[in-house]
């Protein structure tokens, strides 16, 4: 059922996720489109028995979206104990769950560090239900750049807009972490590395070799001059201003208050991609001050990049979705984006 290569096209690696959520089923409904993976060669990495049960019950449903048959995709089958097995539960997350999505993502990573597979596309996990099968890491995002020995990588957000054909960029500069420790963890060296990441990614990646970078400020007002907020003053606006200097083919523009550097974008979005002049990157310096725009824009299609491996990695951006799990309704769109986008890097690269 595995194979890995052909004529030299992408070959990616698609976990399943955690079994219980909805991972299984965006995977099996974006195989079948024939549009996706038309340029690459996708291997599903999961448990052959959970997938065939999975496509079995959701033909029993009402829903009406096709879906690839596990019996005529390339499987990479990863065998799943008995106890595990007898815990796994459509809709519920749990130690099982998380022990399963867990060892998909070690095998797909243990393949792709051995050259069989150029890049990862990864299925939607439970933090929780990893933590429950104990093991501690923050996210998918940790665990690839712990196996893959790298300490310089960042969470790097692409969409394409289907209305303008404008596509948005961002990057966050603190992850999975309290909101009450993002001030602390900013630095002007942690900034330094991630811009370095993502000025690598849009050259090696997206081939823009210069253009303008959008940087948020952290504090409302972009700190209103000290009144709301001295990190802007103290260390952000000369830390921006060194940067540009080192930078000359890149115009950074920031530190621009949080609540008014997504307009731009947004128009861009939703009524022309060169209206107002859109930045090629925006740079968030924690996680919801990115994400909250990114999804109120492109939730249905925005896909995870992580820059900073030595592979490709991408993932759709949405969860486990317990509540709706096994019920036919999930929707593929951002899968369907994640594999493309993960068959186009990859062919950047290489």
């Amino acid at each position: 059922m595995t194979k890995y290569k052909t004529q030299n096209r992408p070959r990616l690696a698609l976990t399943v996720g955690d079994p219980a959520g909805i991972g299984a089923e965006v995977v099996l409904k974006a195989l079948a489109d024939p549009e996706v993976g038309q340029n690459c060669d996708v291997s599903v990495v999961g448990n052959w028995d959970w997938l065939m049960k999975t496509y079995e019950q959701l033909n029993l449903t009402e829903n009406s979206a096709p879906l690839a048959n596990p019996a005529q995709l390339s499987i990479v089958d990863v065998p799943l104990n008995a106890q595990i097995q007898s815990q796994l539960r459509t809709g519920i997350g749990n130690w099982a769950s998380g022990a399963a999505s867990f060892a998909f993502m070690e095998c797909a990573i243990a393949l792709t560090l051995a050259g069989k597979f150029d890049g990862i596309v990864t299925g939607p996990i439970a933090k929780s239900a990893w933590k429950a099968a104990g093991y501690n890491y923050p996210g998918q995002t940790e665990l690839l750049a712990d196996k893959s020995g790298v300490d310089r990588f960042g969470m790097l957000f692409v969409a394409r807009s289907p209305h303008t054909d404008f596509t948005l960029r961002a990057l966050l500069a603190t992850t999975h972490i309290p909101l009450c420790q993002v001030a602390d963890t900013l630095t002007p060296e942690l900034l330094t590395k991630k811009l370095d990441l993502l000025v690598e990614s849009l050259e090696k990646d997206f081939g823009i070799e210069k253009g303008t970078i959008a940087i948020a400020g952290l504090n409302p007002h972009s700190g209103e001059q000290g009144q709301l907020g001295t990190e802007e003053q103290e260390w952000l606006i000369p830390w921006i201003r060194q940067e540009q200097q080192n930078r000359p083919h890149w115009r950074l523009d920031g530190p621009i208050p949080p609540d008014t550097m997504w307009v731009k974008p947004g128009q861009a979005w939703y009524r022309d991609r060169h209206l107002n002049h859109p930045a090629d990157a925006y740079l968030a310096l924690y996680h919801d001050q990115g994400l909250i725009p990114v999804k109120l824009m492109a939730f249905d299609r925005a896909v995870n990049t992580s820059i900073g491996l030595p592979f490709v990695r991408t993932s759709p951006d949405h969860g486990t979705a317990f509540d709706i799990a096994g019920k036919g309704i999930a929707d593929a769109t951002s899968m369907k984006a994640a594999i493309n986008l993960a068959a186009e890097l990859v062919s950047h690269r290489y």
